[in-house]
C-alpha cells in the first residue's frame, strides 16, 4: 500500500492500528523524494539519516504506549527555520555555511509532538520573492507545471506537499508566503493571527534566535487537508516560553459555527487597484456558490469593509518600510534621492513602495495609527460576518521569472501587465491588520492549474476559517494529486 498522499490524520490512525510503522512511512517518503525531487527541487537540505533514526525512535515510543499528536508522521520544515546541525541560509550565498546550534521553537515543538523531520524546503533569496529560487539551492518547480513557480517564499514546502514527499510542513507568511504557494500548488495553508504562534529561531542568519514580536510576519502550518491544518496549528500555537516562562498551551475560542448554513460570509472578487484574473474569479465564485447552496448567508457588498485602496497602501508602507533596515548607507541614499523625485500626485503602489523604503519613524507611527483604525473596522465587520472569501493572488501560478531587478518584472492578468509586486494586495488584506486566513483549493483553471482562495477570519478566532475550510472541502473537494 502506498502512503505518500495520505493525510496526517490517516497516517496517525494507521500507525495507532499497527498497519504501518513510522520507519516504513519514512523509507517510502525518502524513496519518493529521491525518485521525484530531481525535477521538483523542493527538498533543498535532506536530513534522511536523522529522520530514519527519529522514525525508529517513534516506533519504540509507540510500543511503550506513548501518545503524541504527530508521533511518527513524516514532515518537512521551511529552510528559514533553524535546525541544529543543518544550514540556515535564507538562500543568501554569504551565509551558505551558517549552521545554528539550536532548533527554532517550532522545530522543537514538531519534534516534541513526535514528528519525523525529513529535511528542509527551498526558499527565495532572503524570503523576499513570490517564487522560490536562489544561488545556493537553485529553482523549485511547480509540480503541476515545471515551467511555473510553486510560489514563495514557502514554495518548497508547498511543492513537497503536492508531490507527496511529506504529510505536513511548516512555513511562514509576511506577504502571502504560506497562502500563495498553497494557491499555486493546490494545497491548504493557514496564516495564523499575528502573535499566535511563537517565531523564535525563524530568523535570517546570522542573527541570534531571540523571542521577537514581528510587526507583520507569522509562522504557520501547511497540509493537504483542512483538518490536518488544525492538527498542526494546535502543535504550533502558543507564546514563546522564554517570554512567559510557561508551557505553550493556548486555548483558542471554538469555531463560531459547525454547520455551513450558519455562516455569514462576505465574498470579494474585485480590487480597486488590480484586476482579478478570470481563473481566480471563477474559483471565488465556485466557493460562493457552494456557500449559498449550503445555506450560508452570502453577501457581496457591505459598508463595513475597510477601504481596500487605503488598506493596500498601508500594507505596502508597513511591509516595505521594514525591508530596507539593513541596506548599505549608499543604497539607502539612492532610494532617498529616487523617492524625492516622485511627483506628489503619484499615488501608485510603486510610489508607495519607494516612499515607504525611506519612511521616518514619524511616518511609520502615522501608518501604524491608521492600521489601528482598520483593525477596529475589521472588528465591526466581524460582528456582522464570520468570514471573508477573497483571492490570494490575481492569477494561478505564473512562469519562472528570474529577472534580477524585480521592478522590471510584470504580472500578466488576462493579457494586461501590472507591476510584479502589485499582486500582493490581496495577501496584504489579512496581513496588515494581523488577521487569520486559511488558503483552500477552489478548483482548477482552464489550463489545469490549481486555483485557491483565502478565508479571512476574526482576530484570534482561527478555528472559524479553519472550520469553514473543512466544511467547504466536504462540499467542493480539496487537494488533488498533480497530473
Amino acid at each position: 500500500m502506498e502512503w505518500s498522499f495520505r493525510t496526517a490524520e490517516e497516517l496517525a490512525a494507521a500507525l495507532r492500528a499497527g498497519e504501518v510503522t513510522s520507519a516504513e512511512l519514512t523509507d517510502e517518503a525518502i524513496a519518493r523524494i529521491e525518485r521525484d525531487d530531481k525535477v521538483i527541487n523542493a527538498i533543498c537540505v535532506p536530513d534522511f539519516d536523522r529522520a530514519r533514526a527519529a522514525a525508529r525512535g517513534a516506533d519504540q515510543a509507540r510500543a511503550r504506549g506513548e501518545v503524541r499528536p504527530l508521533l511518527g508522521i513524516p514532515v518537512t520544515v521551511k529552510e528559514s527555520y533553524n535546525m541544529a546541525g543543518l544550514p540556515t541560509t535564507w538562500g543568501m550565498p554569504a551565509h551558505r555555511d551558517y549552521v545554528p546550534a539550536e532548533d527554532a521553537v517550532q522545530v522543537a515543538r514538531l519534534k516534541a509532538a513526535g514528528a519525523v523531520v525529513l529535511g528542509k524546503t527551498n526558499v527565495p533569496l532572503g524570503l523576499q520573492d513570490i517564487q522560490s529560487f536562489n544561488e545556493i539551492y537553485g529553482t523549485t518547480n511547480n509540480p503541476w507545471d515545471h515551467d511555473r513557480t510553486p510560489g514563495g517564499s514557502s514554495g518548497g514546502s508547498a511543492a513537497a506537499l503536492a508531490s507527496g514527499f511529506c504529510a505536513l510542513s511548516i512555513g511562514s507568511d509576511l506577504a502571502g508566503s504560506l497562502r500563495t504557494p498553497a494557491h499555486f500548488c493546490g494545497i491548504y495553508a493557514h496564516k495564523p493571527t499575528l502573535g499566535l504562534a511563537a517565531t523564535r529561531g525563524m530568523v535570517a542568519p546570522p542573527a541570534p534566535p531571540l523571542p521577537v514580536d514581528f510587526d507583520l510576519a507569522v509562522v504557520g502550518p501547511m497540509a493537504r487537508t483542512a483538518r490536518d491544518l488544525a492538527l498542526l496549528l494546535d502543535v504550533m500555537a502558543g507564546p514563546d516560553p522564554l517570554t512567559l516562562g510557561v508551557a505553550h498551551d493556548v486555548t483558542l475560542p471554538p469555531a463560531r459555527h459547525e454547520r455551513l448554513g450558519d455562516f455569514r460570509v462576505l465574498v470579494l472578487d474585485e480590487h480597486p487597484l488590480l484586476a482579478t484574473g478570470f481563473a481566480v474569479r471563477a474559483g471565488v465564485n465556485r466557493v460562493a456558490d457552494a456557500l449559498a447552496d449550503g445555506g450560508a448567508r452570502v453577501e457581496r457588498h457591505t459598508a463595513l469593509l475597510p477601504d481596500l485602496t487605503e488598506a493596500a497602501t498601508l500594507y505596502t508602507q508597513l511591509l516595505f518600510s521594514g525591508s530596507v533596515a539593513r541596506f548599505p548607507v549608499e543604497a539607502y541614499e539612492q532610494l532617498r534621492t529616487r523617492a524625492a523625485g516622485l511627483s506628489a500626485d503619484d499615488r501608485s503602489l510603486d510610489a508607495a513602495r519607494l516612499r515607504a523604503m525611506v519612511f521616518s519613524h514619524r511616518d511609520w507611527i502615522e501608518a501604524n495609527n491608521h492600521r489601528e483604525l482598520h483593525r477596529h473596522g475589521w472588528r465591526q465587520l466581524f460582528a456582522e460576518f464570520d468570514a471573508v472569501v477573497c483571492p490570494i493572488t490575481p492569477t494561478p501560478a505564473f512562469g519562472h521569472d528570474h529577472n534580477p531587478d524585480p521592478r522590471e518584472r510584470r504580472i500578466d492578468i488576462d493579457g494586461v501587465e501590472y507591476p510584479y509586486f502589485d499582486q500582493l494586495v490581496w495577501a496584504g488584506l489579512a496581513t496588515m491588520p494581523g488577521l487569520p486566513a486559511t488558503a483552500i483549493p477552489a478548483g482548477r483553471s482552464p489550463d489545469g492549474l490549481p486555483v485557491g482562495v483565502q478565508l479571512i477570519g476574526p482576530m484570534f478566532e482561527d478555528r472559524t476559517p479553519l472550520r469553514l475550510a473543512e466544511l467547504l472541502e466536504q462540499k467542493i473537494g480539496g487537494f488533488q494529486t498533480p497530473r
